[in-house]
């Protein structure tokens, strides 16, 4: 499976579940259940290698303000939630975190932000199709860090100094 395919994947299931984070990762791993165990793992190497790459400070800000406060893990289920976005709204949030404030046409905290299900989605699928556990997926471990600057997620200064976007649309 190369790139192409993976976002061709996750824009058909985000577009057939209308949004809904949780859905979509229904629609996925009956997606995936039709492939073949090595397409589910690149499937599984290529959300996770996206997963990673967002593991930065700079989008945990926006997190932050979106779901007003974000814990480690309500991050991580952001990040999934993310890539469940498509590759448009991925890619402008890691190069530029505050362009969430244009590219989201809305952002409801009750449903949006929260795709840990969507993270589960290619090991379940693996699962049901080979009865065992996926192996490793032979990817470079994340950071242990966030990487770039970090941002005081408690300073509301600081959070509209640097999103200046997504705190006018989100928080004012």
């Amino acid at each position: 499976m190369d790139e192409t395919e993976f976002w061709e994947l996750v824009d058909a299931t985000r577009e057939a579940a209308e949004g809904d984070p949780e859905e979509q990762a229904d629609l996925l791993v009956d997606r995936l259940l039709a492939l073949d165990p090595d397409m589910v793992l690149d499937f599984a190497r290529h959300f996770e290698a996206r997963y990673n790459r967002a593991y930065t400070w700079d989008l945990w800000g926006a997190a932050w303000i979106l779901l007003d406060g974000a814990s480690d893990d309500a991050f991580d289920f952001f990040r999934c939630w993310l890539i469940g976005q498509g590759r448009e709204v991925y890619e402008g949030a890691v190069h530029d975190p505050d362009s969430l404030a244009d590219i989201l046409a809305d952002f409801d905290e009750e449903i949006d932000g929260d795709g840990e299900e969507l993270g589960y989605s290619a090991d379940e699928a693996y699962e049901q199709l080979t009865g065992t556990v996926a192996p490793d997926l032979g990817i470079p471990p994340a950071a242990s860090e966030p990487l770039g600057t970090p941002v005081d997620l408690e300073s509301d200064q600081a959070l509209a100094e640097r999103y200046p976007k997504l705190w006018e649309r989100f928080r004012s």
